[in-house]
């Protein structure tokens, strides 16, 4: 014998239905939370590959670490490469029932932010200039600093 319907906010359908909708809207947002994780690991990463030369002063085996973060930063923006967190996000995006972007994550999130345009490959390298030079400021100010002590 087939179950009856259930009634309920003006929506007729049957105890399965419910029990399928409530798991898609789950998932769904499990994907979504999951993109939103992406989208704040990567700022953290950008964060950290700008700026992460100031943590020196407080712990110099912090470099081990942020060295390779700025090489992987100044050359994803001065190839134009994508990197592999923004592809990751638009998947879970995807799974989430959320429309994809087709940009990459700076383009997307930061320059509209920063810039009224698009990023052109001037602006790439003016980024990863940008990230070079003041990472190269903060390694020779911590140089000198641990030198004075030392």
């Amino acid at each position: 014998m087939p179950s009856k319907p259930l009634s309920g906010l003006g929506v007729e359908c049957y105890p399965f239905q419910l029990v399928t909708r409530h798991v898609l809207i789950r998932e769904n947002m499990f994907y979504k939370l999951a993109a939103d994780a992406v989208v704040v690991v990567h700022f953290l990463f950008i964060i950290f590959a700008v700026a992460g030369g100031w943590l020196l002063f407080w712990r110099r085996w912090i470099g081990w670490f942020h060295i390779p973060a700025v090489v992987w930063a100044v050359l994803i923006e001065w190839k134009g490469w994508i990197c592999p967190l923004t592809p990751l996000e638009n998947y879970l995006r995807q799974q989430a029932q959320l429309s994809p972007y087709q940009e990459t994550f700076i383009e997307h999130y930061l320059l509209p932010i920063l810039y009224p345009v698009g990023l052109q490959a001037e602006t790439r390298y003016l980024l990863a200039i940008l990230v070079l030079v003041v990472n190269l400021a903060v390694y020779g100010a911590s140089f000198f600093v641990v030198r004075e002590k030392g």
